[in-house]
């Protein structure tokens, strides 16, 4: 019969390294693999940590998870391989490098070469490899450490090469969605995304379109009830219903496509006013990025409750547009003032800036002023107009109702430019400031 050690008074820390000790003398961990040779196996790859920075108590708390499972497989039978892997990739690695050498992306092959600079991202890399074992180790985490797999490793990188090559070969690659968008192609009508907004006054800041990776998409034949011209349009399956009057019960339906599809296409600015740039307030040097915006991206957020599945992205406006927009690499559209900031299209006075307020070289080149000068200064809600909606320092809200608003003109434009589908009142909740009583503008 097996004793057991009877403690007097607790001491959680002892019991642990007394536990770890024999854990490690009758090496437990491999006998567990060992013991269940031939029996079904389950395999375990560690999502990799990046070993270039310390490890942190969130990391205790996924490893317990993890390792949770993995104990539970062993408990019903199972051969349980658990291999430890590490992440080497990723843009934090090579900024810190380039801190540490004291250089930027322009010094690479000059400055220093590039197997000087890769040398040095492998060594920056696995920095705290020795205090990422000893956690492992401390907190009795099973994971093989002695055959990892590293990211940066030719063996890796070569098997992820097969791997595509395997699928490939089985036909999982792009030659159906291809298919589907040749056969809208061929027919020679133009083709547009319906993304459906509350706020007409951001869509001049557009950059990109989000669609559910995992929604339905479909495009289908229809008329622009404006224009009556004929055109494809694509939208979620699951929000045709809502726009059957226009659409028709049963649309034509040339092609399906699942969101993650769609993702990487590319489309026409829909206000053209102002191109996005990045721009160096130190070199006073201003560059176009109309190429990486305009196009596609992918949200777990976006939902077919309401709208057409497809959500209008305007990065300065809004949280979760422009986390999703950094994610894909989609420029947010600012505009640089006179004395070199970036700033939204909408001033803090809640008005599209006035040109003479913006950086000279930036209104010459980035700006199409034929376009943009129309709008500039025009309020983009009645409530900032403090001129013509306020009385006694109140905001007539009434007559702020009855009057036009910016809304309402962008509207009528796309309507006469045949670039909008359908236009409706739509009343909705919006947060308003608790002491004007005045609705607020993002600025994320």
């Amino acid at each position: 019969m097996k004793r057991f050690s009877e403690y007097k008074q607790l001491d959680l820390a002892a019991v642990s390294r007394e536990v770890l000790q024999q854990w490690e003398q009758e090496d437990l961990f491999h006998k567990s693999i060992a013991v269940r040779e031939g029996h079904k196996p389950f395999l375990f790859f560690e999502g990799p940590p990046s070993a270039n920075g310390m490890p942190g108590i969130h990391h205790v708390l996924a490893r317990t998870i993890k390792d949770t499972f993995c104990r539970y497989k062993t408990m019903q039978g199972y051969q349980v391989q658990r291999k430890a892997g590490w992440d080497t990739h990723g843009l934090p690695v090579e900024l810190g490098v380039e801190k540490k050498l004291g250089i930027t992306k322009e010094d690479i092959g000059k400055k220093i070469s590039v197997d000087e600079y890769n040398a040095a991202c492998r060594q920056e890399v696995m920095k705290y490899t020795r205090e990422w074992t000893n956690l492992t180790k401390q907190m009795g985490y099973w994971v093989d450490l002695e055959h990892p797999y590293i990211t940066y490793d030719n063996k890796y990188i070569e098997t992820l090469w097969y791997l595509l090559k395997e699928l490939y070969k089985k036909g999982l690659d792009e030659r159906q969605k291809t298919k589907d968008k040749r056969l809208i192609a061929d027919s020679n009508l133009d083709i547009y995304f319906l993304a459906w907004t509350t706020t007409p006054w951001t869509l001049p800041s557009n950059t990109a379109l989000c669609v559910g990776p995992k929604i339905d998409y479909v495009a289908v034949k229809g008329q622009n009830p404006y224009t009556e011209k004929e055109a494809i349009y694509i939208l979620a399956e699951a929000r045709l219903s809502a726009y059957a009057k226009e659409l028709g019960e049963t649309p034509e339906i040339l092609a399906r496509f699942k969101g993650s599809d769609l993702v990487g296409l590319h489309y026409e600015q829909l206000f053209p006013w102002v191109k996005p740039v990045d721009y160096n307030k130190e070199q006073d040097c201003i560059t176009d990025r109309s190429a990486d915006a305009f196009r596609v991206i992918s949200g777990d957020y976006v939902t077919t409750e309401d709208g057409t599945g497809i959500v209008h992205i305007a990065p300065t406006f809004g949280a979760d547009d422009k986390r999703v927009a950094e994610a894909a690499g989609v420029p947010a559209l600012y505009l640089i003032t006179h004395n070199g900031e970036t700033r939204p299209m909408v001033d803090f006075t809640g008005k599209y800036w006035l040109t003479d307020e913006l950086h000279e070289t930036f209104v010459r080149d980035f700006v199409n002023t034929d376009l943009y000068s129309v709008w500039a200064g025009q309020f983009v809600k009645n409530a900032y107009d403090k001129a013509n909606f306020w009385t006694d320092n109140r905001y007539d809200e009434q007559k702020a109702l009855k009057a036009e608003n910016i809304d309402i003109r962008l509207c009528m434009q796309m309507k006469a430019e045949g670039s909008v589908f359908k236009i409706e009142k739509h009343v909705h909740n919006y947060p308003h400031c608790w002491r004007t009583d005045t609705p607020i503008v993002y600025y994320p």
